[in-house]
């Protein structure tokens, strides 16, 4: 199978159109349609380690989350971690592939992946969907808790769930938590259309300081950390793969690529 399949595959999952103005979802290194593709490793972020271990599995394409070619590159050389990437990429005829905001976006896409974690029902898009190359797209999504919990007890749920040390969240909800909104990495955006559908709870990635204000006692804020909430992207890329793409070999990346500690 070549590569351009397999990229295929994931684009009629995740049509690029779905992608927001500023990313730079897609082919990031290298040839698709002369390669085939001899295994896939998937990620969230693409470093040297990451490219290591494509080579030791016999990986000729790594799909990650977030595009390595973010910001314009005026050259390429060893300055920058991007740029060897992308060096250590061409050298050793390994091809990049991201697919980004297009994926968050997607029906099914890595925030539909959250609200599975959080076992939601009725799950909908939380900003008004569109439609590209058949597929209907839309930033955040919202959903039902099984059963209403109090604020205490849906962090705890939220920390298990998402295996992290801490959540950062404004002051407790007095009432029962119910509909829950998220988007997965940086979501602060979407915290007005959470209050209009009557959330009560939003789950995000990162925020910033002063967005926390405001909101007592209508909306408990969840900030889980930007790579905690997009952990399970690499399992939602192999789903598609698998299932597209029979017989080639999916692998998951070993290597934990989140630059931030928790000390």
């Amino acid at each position: 199978m070549k590569i351009k399949e397999v990229l295929d595959a994931l684009e009629r999952f995740a049509p690029l159109p779905l992608q927001e103005d500023y990313d730079n979802a897609g082919l990031q290194v290298g040839l698709t349609e002369a390669w085939e593709v001899s295994g896939v490793l998937l990620c969230l972020d693409v470093t040297e380690k990451v490219i290591d271990e494509a080579l030791q599995r016999g990986c000729n394409l790594i799909v990650s989350h977030h595009p390595l070619i973010f910001r314009k590159l005026a050259h390429i050389g060893d300055q920058s971690y991007v740029e060897r990437c992308v060096v250590k990429a061409i050298k050793n005829d390994v091809a990049v592939v991201s697919m980004h905001t297009n994926l968050d976006n997607a029906c099914g896409g890595v925030n539909f992946k959250m609200a599975q974690r959080l076992s939601l029902n009725d799950v909908r898009f939380l900003s008004e969907p569109r439609t590209e190359c058949g597929v209907e797209g839309a930033s955040g999504v919202i959903g039902t808790l099984p059963e209403p919990m109090s604020a205490t007890h849906f962090l705890e749920m939220v920390k298990k769930e998402f295996m992290v040390e801490c959540v950062q969240a404004n002051e407790l909800l007095q009432r029962p938590i119910s509909r829950v909104a998220l988007c997965g990495g940086a979501g602060a955006f979407l915290l007005g259309d959470a209050l209009r559908a009557g959330a009560d709870a939003f789950i995000t990635g990162e925020m910033h300081y002063h967005d926390f204000f405001g909101t007592e006692q209508q909306l408990q804020i969840c900030v889980i950390g930007h790579y905690q909430s997009e952990q399970y992207t690499p399992e939602l890329l192999k789903e598609i793969i698998s299932r597209e793409c029979a017989g080639v070999n999916c692998y998951i990346t070993a290597v934990n690529t989140n630059p931030i500690i928790y000390i």
